[in-house]
């Protein structure tokens, strides 16, 4: 498949490796990888804080930059940035948008995925060749639970990791307490969910806290190092790109 990568804009400023895992894991799969380098943010930010007119610019220049026929699939290693775009994106194309535009929407969000669901649902795999000999707790990302229902399809594929010590997380729907602004208007209530969500990570002894949104990452991730936790925080492309370096194989 000719497979389309979009970075989302935490993961091209703050979390660069989970959008190069991403890459290199489809890669070692032996899909055809590209970049529209015209990519920029997919306006979630903008039509939840409520400036809804301000995204149409970013709905259009997705719908720009993926809606090439020649691209079989855009995976986005972000479940509430694909949110963004299945639901939103129509949203505001209806309101401030033309026809044209409504179609190119709806032509696109039908094959923009979520990293797991493209490899279960589209590529029909569970297991990727990966590599991972650490103990693991996984947290499943609101939007990616709620308004995508990946359900188990990220756990499916972190079971088959060789040597990976996966444990199970308490509360694990329970939201981190991010939520973009959120974590901003409601300082004392994210800052309350936060603290419960790292306890609960603390409580399964892993070394590392997994999720499939670099998002909750940087929220759950700060709040353990300022407590010193010493467990870290990796996303799942970056569990799933990894290989046996002794086996011959390059990640």
């Amino acid at each position: 498949m000719r497979i389309a990568l979009f970075a989302t804009c935490i993961g091209d400023t703050m979390f660069p490796d989970a959008v190069k895992s991403t890459a290199l894991l489809l890669t070692r799969l032996g899909h055809d990888i590209t970049f529209p380098p015209g990519q920029t943010c997919c306006g979630q930010m903008h039509v939840n804080t409520g400036y809804q007119p301000d995204a149409l610019p970013l709905v259009q220049n997705y719908v720009d930059c993926f809606s090439d026929d020649s691209i079989d699939a855009v995976v986005v290693p972000s479940g509430s940035c694909v949110g963004s775009v299945r639901h939103q994106h129509e949203i505001v194309a209806s309101r401030y948008g033309t026809p044209s535009l409504c179609g190119g929407v709806e032509t696109v969000k039908g094959k923009t995925y979520e990293l797991s669901e493209l490899l279960v649902d589209v590529l029909g795999l569970t297991d990727v060749g990966a590599y991972y000999p650490h103990r693991v707790t996984y947290h499943p990302t609101c939007h990616s639970l709620r308004m995508l229902r990946v359900g188990s399809k990220p756990l499916r594929l972190l079971r088959e990791v060789r040597d990976i010590d996966l444990v199970e997380l308490p509360e694990a729907d329970a939201c981190c307490g991010f939520g973009g602004t959120f974590a901003l208007k409601n300082a004392e209530t994210s800052t309350a969910m936060l603290a419960d969500k790292i306890r609960n990570v603390g409580d399964t002894e892993a070394e590392y806290c997994c999720a499939s949104d670099s998002s909750c990452l940087m929220h759950i991730g700060g709040g353990m190092t300022r407590l010193q936790m010493g467990t870290r925080t990796v996303h799942l492309a970056e569990i799933l790109a990894s290989v046996d370096k002794h086996s011959g194989a390059t990640a």
